[in-house]
């Protein structure tokens, strides 16, 4: 298959757009009013309507670190869980996810579920497409319960004007949590293996599935207000069980073409991963058909930015710990990026770089320099980045959702949670990932890195040590792809985010090196002094990026942790993590009024 097959699937989704805008036929009710007699006749049908449901993101992934708040990256936006830290939420404030919209992808799904049947079409075709509408049910349970915990379930089609207030009460998390799973496995069982390339088969139904399980075992594991712990190992053993499936039966492998400086990049800025072994599920764009493009902004510094938590996190190449560095918080930006994991060069720029898209990069084309600014972090993001001027090959990006390396860390965490990860566990899944850039092997039984023990002081069982380096792998394997604040979530670590986040060190004022051949590119100056008119050149005959440092208040182009030296600052005050609190978030007052029987939890009011 090509990616021209996807490319009509998403025009479908658009056609049935059109229809439901047209005046004889939808416009008169809502679209999930549809006489069924009308349309639920014919497999055509199905499909324009199930195609209604597909919610999946796009290019967004790359910038969710950082618009969802987390250790990776940060924004200077309005970031909800920010926003919470910094002030005294409440329910008053915090308004957003129970709207009548909110719902409106649950009713859209129960409505298909009571008539899809009414087609002409044999039962087995109609197992598939009430399969479908069962993921799609489960998946929009699984935001609920992230956000929430506790919330209404039903399987009826309420009617578009009752959503609001028809709903009783709360069900408990673990009565929601069971209907997904039925939902799950509905649809593993029920959904066609083969069908048109990017569309949902029952391989994607499994990767989602698989996702879900760990996140909710582990989050039972750890989160102990939920009083669920219990029932943990039963959903990690059958993430086990379900990533193990998709590992054997699946068909996927890892990509690789023996370059370990490119191939892991490659994945981020391809014209087509329809065929790629690798890609489960992703997002496809045709140029001047569907156009994808992230946008010149993922770059820029526009709103969101990678930060050196995140960059310290990579192993040093011979895979020893960066953090066993003499005085490695103070290396400055071209030391950070010497004999690092390959894939630290391939998700940040780094020294002797070169861009190419500059649109909204003030400096220009060429050897990266970087722009520095009040609230960024000095370090810039090229996973996920088109660096070509070329709009169509930028548009003709595709997107990969779900990859079979995360299936790997899936069953490698989860068994190392069971306590029962062993080498040849290892050498399948976090080792596969490692052969792919060239780093060596991890083994049961390595030493405990203390940073990243103190980030997660509640793991304490047997395999603490896998623990740990299994989260640094998911986290390097998976950055900036949108997956780290689910997992800073479930792992119960929501208190590292009080610690500000920092960008990148200068060991003083005055004149540094940041593209590593040794000659200046940046002049730093106290706040005390003014930028020349006449700025300094190079011995390349490149003018000085001048700045003025200093401190929260003062008027200069960056905030710096010292006087003459420090890490660039971001965030006068990250604010506070209230936990358990923070880890939900309430129901809006409005929507508590208007059905008095819901409750709030954990500690909201």
């Amino acid at each position: 298959m090509n990616k021209f097959i996807s490319i009509r699937l998403f025009i479908g989704i658009l056609a049935f757009s059109m229809v439901a805008c047209n005046d004889d036929f939808l416009e008169k009710t809502p679209e999930t009013d549809i006489d069924a007699g009308s349309f639920f006749n014919t497999e055509e049908d199905l499909n324009l309507y199930v195609y209604n449901l597909y919610d999946f993101p796009s290019t967004g992934i790359y910038t969710d670190d950082a618009y969802s708040l987390t250790d990776n990256a940060f924004s200077t936006g309005n970031v909800e869980l920010k926003t919470m830290m910094t002030t005294n939420p409440s329910s008053t404030t915090i308004t957003s996810g129970w709207a009548k919209e909110d719902w409106e992808q649950l009713r859209k799904a129960n409505f298909f579920l009571e008539n899809f049947n009414k087609a002409s079409i044999s039962q087995e075709r109609l197992h598939h497409f009430e399969g479908l509408a069962r993921f799609f049910r489960a998946r929009f349970y699984v935001g609920k319960v992230k956000r929430y915990s506790d919330v209404p379930w039903t399987d009826k089609a309420l009617s578009q004007d009752s959503l609001d207030v028809l709903f009783d009460e709360r069900d408990p998390r673990e009565i929601v949590i069971s209907k997904i799973m039925e939902d799950y496995e509905f649809a593993m069982n029920n959904v066609d293996v083969s069908v048109p390339n990017g569309a949902v088969n029952r391989w994607l139904v499994k990767a989602d599935y698989a996702r879900f399980l760990l996140y909710e075992g582990t989050y039972r594991k750890y989160h102990a207000e939920l009083n669920l712990s219990g029932s943990a190992a039963d959903l990690l053993q059958k993430a086990v069980d379900v990533a193990k499936d998709i590992m054997d039966n699946g068909s996927f492998n890892l990509y690789t073409t023996g370059k370990p400086d490119q191939d892991y990049s490659s994945l981020f800025a391809s014209a087509d991963l329809s065929n790629n072994p690798e890609v489960i599920f992703g997002r496809f764009y045709q140029a001047n058909v569907l156009n994808g493009d992230s946008g010149e902004n993922l770059f820029g510094n526009y709103e969101t930015y990678p930060v050196k938590d995140l960059v310290q996190a990579y192993l040093m190449k011979d895979g020893s710990f960066y953090s066993s560095q003499p005085n490695y918080q103070q290396n400055q930006f071209v030391a950070e990026f010497n004999d690092r994991d390959p894939r630290l060069y391939q998700t940040f720029a780094y020294p002797g770089w070169v861009l190419v898209r500059s649109g909204t990069y003030a400096q220009g084309a060429g050897l990266y320099v970087q722009q520095l600014a009040k609230n960024f972090s000095g370090y810039h993001q090229i996973k996920g980045f088109y660096n070509t001027t070329d709009q169509d090959v930028r548009n003709n990006m595709d997107v990969p959702l779900y990859r079979f390396a995360e299936i790997l860390l899936i069953y490698a965490e989860a068994k190392a949670e069971l306590g029962q990860l062993t080498q040849g566990d290892l050498d399948i899944t976090v080792n596969k990932l490692r052969d792919r850039v060239a780093m060596p092997h991890m083994t049961l039984g390595a030493p405990v890195d203390p940073v990243e023990a103190a980030k997660f002081p509640n793991v304490t069982s047997g395999q603490r040590a896998e623990i740990l380096e299994i989260r640094r792998e998911r986290r390097v394997e998976l950055a900036l792809e949108g997956r780290r604040y689910d997992d800073l979530m479930r792992w119960e670590a929501g208190k590292f985010l009080e610690k500000e986040p920092q960008g990148i060190y200068f060991a003083s004022l005055g004149k540094h090196d940041v593209t590593g051949d040794g000659i200046p590119d940046i002049y730093l100056l106290p706040a005390s002094q003014s930028i020349p008119e006449k700025k300094e050149t190079n011995s390349l005959g490149k003018v000085l990026q001048y700045y003025r440092v200093g401190t929260f208040g003062q008027d200069v182009s960056v905030f710096l942790g010292g006087t003459n030296s420090g890490n660039i600052q971001i965030i006068e005050n990250s604010g506070t993590f209230v936990a358990p609190k923070y880890y939900y978030r309430p129901i809006p007052q409005q929507q508590m009024q208007l059905n008095p029987n819901l409750k709030q939890i954990f500690g909201w009011e």
